[in-house]
Order: C-alpha cells, then sequence, then structure tokens
C-alpha cells in the first residue's frame, strides 16, 4: 500500500521563534541538512508539510485519499536508523509515541482527521529533537556526524590539493567542484563537509565537526571551531564557533560569532560581535517570544537571528540576543536583548514596503528574488506582529 509522508508542526513551533515565523519547524537546519532532507534521505521519497495558514502555500501539503496511508511525522523530530524502522512497521490507524510525545501516526484515506486517536505503540529507543531555538546549536555536533554518515557512505570523496594541510583525512569529504586552498582541515575532533561548489579560501582553520553547504564560501584568514554549519550559499569570515547559519547568510568580515543560529538572508556588519558567555557565567536567559518570558538556556548562548534581519558595522550582540524577522539593528550601544520582528533600530518599526523592498535587494546580490510567496509570508507576520502599522 502506497505511503505518503507529512511532517507537522506541533505547538513545539511557537517555542522556535523567530525561526519558524518563517518556516515549518522541520525546513530548519541542524546539522549539515534541514529535518526535512534528513527525513527525504532515511525514507527515500519526498515529503510535504502540514503547518499553519500563512505558512502553508510556500511549504504545500501533499495528502491523498483511497487506499494511500498518510505517515504524519512530528516536525521536530530527527530521525535514525531505528526510528525509521518503528515508523514502517506502523499499520493504519497506529500512533508512535515516545514516553508522552507523539512521533508519527499513520492514517488510512484523507478522510480521517488527522489527529484522531488510534492504537498506541510506545518507542523504545532515543529520540533527539529541537524544542527551543538553542536546541539547534546544541546538537549540531551529534547531528553533523550523522548527516555525514548519511551522504559520505559508499562515496569517494573529490580530491584536496597539496596546499592543504590535513589531519584524518578519512572524516574530511569534498563534494564535486569544491574549492579548498592552502588551508588547515583538522577532522580529528569531528568530521568535515564541504559542499558542492563550495571553496574555502586561503589561511583557513578549521576544526571538526563542521560543514560548508553547497555554493558557500570562507573568507581568507576565517577560524572555525566545531560544531559549525553554514548552509548553502552563506559566507563566512572572522571566527566562528558552535553555530549554524540556515542559507544565503553573510558574516563576512571580522568579529565572534559562537553558540548561535542566524536564519535565511540575513547579514552581520564587519565587525559585529556576539556574547555566548556572561561574564559571571552565570546561567544565560534568553526571551521567549510566545511566553514573554525569559528562560534559562544553559552557560552558552550567543545571538539568536531571524530571517531578513541585518546589523550595522560594530554592532555588539549581548549574551542570549534575540532578533526577530526582518530587522535592522544599528546604533552604537548594545541593542535590548529582544529586538522584535521588522524593527528599525532599536525602538521604530521597519514599515512593510520598505522591509519587503530591502529584503528583495540583499537577495538580488545572490541571484535571487524575492518571490510572491515568500511576500505573502513577510506580509501575514507583519499583520500578526504590527496590525496597528498597517492602519497608519
Amino acid at each position: 500500500m502506497e505511503r505518503n509522508y507529512i511532517l507537522f508542526d506541533t505547538p513545539v513551533r511557537e517555542l522556535l521563534y523567530p525561526f519558524t515565523h518563517t518556516r515549518p519547524i522541520a525546513a530548519c537546519r541542524v546539522g549539515i541538512l534541514t529535518i526535512q532532507e534528513k527525513w527525504e534521505r532515511w525514507l527515500g521519497t519526498g515529503v510535504s508539510h502540514f503547518t499553519v495558514p500563512h505558512l502553508q502555500e510556500k511549504f504545500p501539503l501533499l495528502h491523498k485519499a483511497s487506499n494511500t496511508v498518510n505517515i504524519l511525522l512530528s516536525g521536530h523530530i530527527l530521525p535514525d536508523a531505528g526510528l525509521v524502522a518503528a515508523i514502517a512497521a506502523l499499520e493504519p490507524n497506529e500512533e508512535l509515541y515516545k514516553d508522552q510525545q507523539l512521533l508519527a501516526k499513520a492514517v488510512l484515506g484523507a478522510d480521517v482527521p488527522f489527529l484522531q486517536a488510534g492504537g498506541r505503540k510506545n518507542y523504545p529507543g532515543e529520540v533527539l529533537g529541537i524544542y527551543k531555538p538553542w536546541d539547534i546549536f546544541a546538537l549540531n555536533d551529534k547531528a553533523i556526524r550523522a548527516d555525514f554518515q548519511l551522504l559520505t557512505a559508499g562515496r569517494t570523496s573529490a580530491s584536496l590539493t597539496h596546499t592543504n594541510q590535513q589531519i584524518n583525512h578519512t572524516d574530511i569529504f569534498l563534494e564535486p567542484g569544491a574549492k579548498v586552498s592552502c588551508s588547515v582541515l583538522n577532522a580529528s575532533t569531528g568530521p568535515i563537509y564541504i559542499g558542492k561548489d563550495a571553496e574555502v579560501m586561503e589561511g583557513c582553520l578549521i576544526r571538526g565537526p563542521f560543514a560548508l553547504g553547497e555554493g558557500a564560501v570562507l573568507k581568507m584568514g576565517t577560524k572555525v571551531y566545531g560544531a559549525t554549519s553554514l548552509g548553502p550559499f552563506c559566507t563566512g569570515g572572522g571566527e566562528i564557533k558552535n553555530s549554524v547559519m540556515f542559507g544565503y547568510s553573510n558574516k563576512g568580515h571580522d568579529g565572534y560569532l559562537g553558540d548561535a543560529v542566524i536564519g535565511e538572508w540575513c547579514n552581520l556588519g564587519a565587525n559585529t560581535s556576539c556574547s555566548n558567555l556572561k561574564n559571571n557565567v552565570s546561567t544565560v536567559k534568553v526571551w521567549e517570544e510566545a511566553s514573554g518570558t525569559a528562560v534559562a538556556a544553559g552557560k552558552k548562548c550567543g545571538v539568536l537571528m531571524g530571517d531578513y534581519s541585518r546589523c550595522g558595522i560594530n554592532t555588539m550582540l549581548n549574551t542570549g540576543t534575540v532578533i526577530g524577522v526582518s530587522c535592522n539593528v544599528f546604533g552604537g550601544h548594545f541593542p535590548p536583548k529582544f529586538v522584535p520582528s521588522f524593527s528599525w533600530g532599536h525602538q521604530e518599526v521597519y514599515r512593510l514596503p520598505e522591509a519587503l523592498k530591502d529584503a528583495g535587494n540583499w537577495m538580488a546580490l545572490k541571484g535571487h528574488t524575492l518571490s510572491e510567496k515568500e511576500q505573502a509570508v513577510l506580509t501575514a507576520l507583519y499583520e500578526l506582529t504590527h496590525q496597528k502599522d498597517l492602519k497608519t
């Protein structure tokens, strides 16, 4: 019987703002791949999304009726061999749980409500997932290692030129078209993955685990500590440690980025630096938008920046700063530890027409345009967060 796989958003999505303002949970990157890409690799087929209305058009839902079994998968859960096998064994109207957490359920046809109760099966294995934004960098070490095995098993790496120094070469993998020159790659602490047509310029120092996505660039003299992932077409420079950049974002100059998550189409101005550790080494508290309270995030947490946001040169970001979607952060002082979406500077609202135009301008620098679906997502988010400003 044909199976159709759907990644659905759970209430966890509200705890993963600002990143889930503009994408379903499963479109978040952790490791080399997004959660969606991981499932597609493991399952050998495409998956679709069941998410909130303002995201559904950009991330469409495909469900089939008749004799198709729709398999719903919790979008914040990372797959592995044991979990995939347990899901494959589900019969129609059965649910798979880890303790009280729904992992997956099988629904026959499209007429049965997606969340109708079914026969419970308990999964005994370990389950990894993202529940808070800082889980993305906290799990990045494990996720890079798992994705590296998934992507490179049975394959041969492209060659690394003699101009480079490499340590533990068996855990270094270059995709076709990748270029690495006059750099040091140390995979003794974790694997190093260089994506298709990516470039590592001269003088870079890389300590794994590390992933550089397709078309991404490390500029000359960049220092990278694991576990760090730069997604497709990102630019990295300066000093980066245990951070994830989802895709198409830039940190092209000197400055420190550590224990951080940067969304898509972001830009950090020259010498931007973020604090990831308090001076008294006490617990970092991070503003949680959904609850309107500050919550503990552990000893280390840097900046969490949503899509289409930017900061000016010499920006100083305090420990655990949260920057929403489509913000323009600038000024000579520390910005607040929570910068709401569509902020201009520290206090003014970034008007929607200008926000859309500027997002398009930044995308044009990398050969892209702001699509109608992307405009619709940003417009819907603006209406949710700044309704009164649309009327003035």
